[in-house]
């Protein structure tokens, strides 16, 4: 795995409330939570991912698992955004999709599981549309990484922008819908993926705009498959999750294995960037 970019300097954290038995550096034995992650990383590497901030923008079938491997890793502050809610159609590859959640919004969903894997997680939610007038709300306070699992277009080229003019290290999940081959899933440049149309899409959009398309993304080396298998009454199905503001496009069949690949894979190169020499 390849990725550019290190933990940028963070100032002195500010006082967190936390349970007793909840901290990192507990030496009575009593916590056990991280301890398989701090003989891989060692004290500091793990003190480096409790100050870390990161946003995971988009918690659908990619950036639900990338919540969940940051969370399991120990990251101290998590800032989730997405503007949907759990739907049926989600169930069959998104994390936070269970009969018990449809309707529910995915950022408060998030909240819960994450706070229930690591009650001293400080999570922030914001329910909202990314783009130009939410990007400041977004990004507030210099995190030190954004995941972006965003898979709707302008939303993400506009994040990208964002996230380079502010020098925010980035992973970027490209598409994972239509692909079956989990060996093929790599990480590396954007400005170096040939095999996918959506990081062609937004390499175009980046360049048009004099943006570097020199950012880390995970994306498959496999084809898309071009051809969607009909569904008969396909148009019954609610797979409306844009709502008003994002634009009609074909719906793509996905595996869940393969986009749960993909978050995880995303959540592995932020850590690699966020612990630096630590990994």
């Amino acid at each position: 795995m390849s990725v550019t970019g290190g933990p940028p300097e963070r100032g002195q954290d500010s006082a967190r409330v936390r349970r007793p038995d909840a901290g990192l550096g507990n030496d009575s034995g009593k916590n056990e939570r991280f301890s398989r992650i701090e003989r891989m990383i060692g004290g500091e590497g793990l003190r480096r991912l409790e100050r870390a901030c990161v946003v995971v923008i988009g918690l659908g079938a990619v950036g639900s698992y990338a919540v969940e491997g940051l969370a399991r890793a120990g990251i101290g502050r998590l800032r989730l955004v997405d503007f949907d809610v759990v739907r049926p159609s989600n169930i069959n590859r998104q994390l936070y999709a269970l009969d018990s959640t449809v309707g529910m919004a995915k950022v408060e969903v998030a909240r819960r599981r994450v706070n229930d894997i690591n009650p001293a997680c400080q999570v922030d939610v914001l329910r909202c549309f990314v783009h130009c007038d939410t990007m400041d709300q977004v990004l507030a306070g210099s995190p030190d990484l954004v995941v972006d699992a965003i898979d709707s277009l302008g939303p993400k080229v506009e994040l990208l922008a964002a996230v380079q003019e502010r020098r925010i290290p980035v992973v970027s999940s490209m598409g994972a819908a239509g692909r079956t081959d989990p060996a093929a899933v790599r990480v590396g440049l954007l400005s170096a993926v040939s095999s996918c149309p959506l990081a062609s899409r937004v390499r175009k959009r980046l360049h048009a705009r004099g943006v570097s398309t020199e950012l880390n993304c995970v994306y498959s080396l496999e084809p898309q498959r071009s051809k969607a298998i009909r569904i008969e009454n396909a148009a019954t199905l609610p797979e409306k999750e844009f709502l008003e503001r994002g634009r009609k496009r074909a719906v793509l069949g996905s595996l869940p294995t393969i986009t749960g690949i993909f978050g995880l894979t995303a959540a592995n190169a932020a850590l690699a960037i966020l612990l630096g020499d630590a990994l």
